[in-house]
């Protein structure tokens, strides 16, 4: 099976992919700490470091999948028609060009939930509307990565485009899941960043599982000043993790006081071979760039566990259809 990705950022998609069986032909990315990482962990791929409104498709023929995390940006909808022309200028209508310029069995498109419920909806009608102009039945689901053996409760949308002959069957969810216990023993060394000493002392009197609502009350005024005073939950803000329980959704940043991720013993952040544990790379998978650049990338990154889940699920699709094909051929008259 071959594949085109677009948008492919430090590799954790396409090693899912390729752990399930299927080859690259073609990856883009135009972060070149991003294109490093790749060229590092697979020197054999052919990775191209631009910006994808440069690349032409027409010379990949015969590709079996296209995938893509592109970036969501908004939609202008005033006295359009909700076509392909309307994406225009954003990088989904790249995604659907490499689409409509080699014509794959499927495609997949993966973005944040909240794709979902954006603009009422509107900006994800507007997706399928054009994938199913280029003659593609389209389905969506959003899927919680701890349900397929990440230690991690990290939910993605995954918008998947197939051809008419073409069943796709999203993965199951498994027993298996996985918690900070299971996947945070024996990690080798590797650089974190560190708390401030004023925050350090904040979070020294946060239990394993808690946030901000542990603290006392004039800690917690003078740590989250105004957001102490918003709606919401907030249960992000002075959070640290316990053991027994998958990470919350890593972020570009481990340090970031909406959302800190604080590791469950240790009064710090999650170390970058911690955080690529969560997020289930090998820790053969070595990351290039800047400390924060490498934590950007693992970030941003599709978990590999959950990849290769959705691979198998591709590959399973693509083998019923060939053996669909063989068994109508076998059916003709001589």
């Amino acid at each position: 099976m071959k594949s085109i990705e677009l948008f492919a950022g430090c590799g954790g998609l396409a090693l899912g992919l390729e752990n399930a069986g299927i080859e690259h032909e073609l990856l883009v990315e135009i972060d070149k700490d991003c294109v490093k990482t790749i060229q590092k962990n697979r020197p054999n791929w052919n990775i191209v470091c631009d910006d994808v409104h440069n690349i032409d498709f027409t010379q990949y023929k015969d590709i079996d999948v296209v995938t893509g995390g592109f970036p969501c940006q908004a939609f202008s909808y005033a006295g359009k028609r909700l076509g392909f022309e309307d994406t225009r200028g954003t990088l989904f209508f790249e995604f659907a060009r490499c689409v409509k310029e080699t014509q794959p069995k499927i495609c997949v498109a993966e973005n944040v939930q909240g794709l979902v419920r954006h603009d009422h909806g509107r900006t994800l009608k507007t997706m399928i509307n054009v994938l199913e102009s280029l003659e593609y039945n389209v389905q969506y689901k959003v899927l919680n990565a701890w349900e397929y053996g990440v230690a991690q409760k990290r939910k993605r949308m995954f918008l998947i485009g197939t051809q008419d002959n073409i069943k796709f069957t999203y993965p199951e969810a498994s027993s298996e899941k996985p918690v900070l216990r299971d996947v945070l023993q024996d990690v080798p060394q590797s650089e974190g960043v560190k708390y401030s000493e004023a925050k350090k002392q904040v979070m020294d009197l946060v239990p394993p599982g808690g946030c901000w609502v542990d603290l006392p009350v004039d800690i917690q005024k003078q740590y989250m000043k105004k957001s102490y005073y918003s709606g919401g939950g907030k249960r992000g803000m002075a959070r640290r993790l316990s053991w027994d329980e998958p990470s919350l959704t890593l972020t570009t940043s481990p340090a970031q006081k909406q959302t800190e991720r604080c590791h469950p013993d240790e009064t710090r952040p999650f170390t970058v071979r911690e955080y690529a544990r969560i997020q289930s790379f090998p820790d053969t998978w070595a990351f290039e760039g800047t400390i924060s650049s490498q934590y950007k990338q693992i970030g941003n990154a599709v978990p590999v566990k959950l990849a290769e889940k959705i691979g198998k699920s591709i590959i399973n699709a693509l083998t019923k259809k060939e053996h669909h094909e063989v068994s109508v051929q076998t059916k003709l008259p001589v």
